[in-house]
């Protein structure tokens, strides 16, 4: 019961961000901030990133599909985000975004590719397949948008 309404709740968050997308892209006025769009999406996924390292760490392998899809989706949006002119002070994107636009557009075709892998794994119960999906997750989903289009965090001291 518990899963069916988290999966609910996470579907209707995805349903809504797509919903946005769409208008967004119907209508130019939809958003006037791309950098807080994709800064509200960039903390979705970090959601959803957490709720499956949460869900893997419980063995709870088939409950990570709905997350997975929902990353999936997302990515697909990760380009319109990032219009020409859009880096502020508040943006952590690198002007390499612009400078290498093909290499940033299949940065997040690769997200969206590991996350259907990451997916179909987990909708068939493949436990030694999620697992090895998920082992290198971060760095070869994640990490080849973040590392070279995106600033590093500041250092904690």
């Amino acid at each position: 019961m518990r899963r069916a309404f988290r999966a609910v709740i996470v579907l209707s968050v995805v349903g809504a961000v797509g919903l946005a997308g769409c208008a967004s892209q119907k209508k130019s006025t939809a958003s006037t901030d791309p950098v807080a769009d994709r800064q509200r999406l960039m903390k979705l996924h970090g959601a959803l990133w957490k709720d499956l390292q949460d869900k893997h760490k419980a063995g709870n392998v088939e409950g990570m599909e709905v997350d997975a899809e929902a990353l999936a989706l997302n990515a697909q949006r990760i380009p319109a985000l990032f219009p020409e002119g859009s880096m502020t002070e508040k943006s952590k994107a690198k002007p390499e975004v612009w400078q290498k636009w093909p290499e940033f557009e299949a940065a997040a075709k690769n997200l969206e590719t590991q996350s259907v892998k990451l997916r179909d794994a987990a909708k068939a119960k493949d436990t030694a397949s999620v697992d090895a999906q998920m082992k290198d997750f971060g760095r070869n989903a994640c990490g080849t948008c973040h590392t070279p289009f995106r600033q590093p965090p500041p250092r904690q001291g």
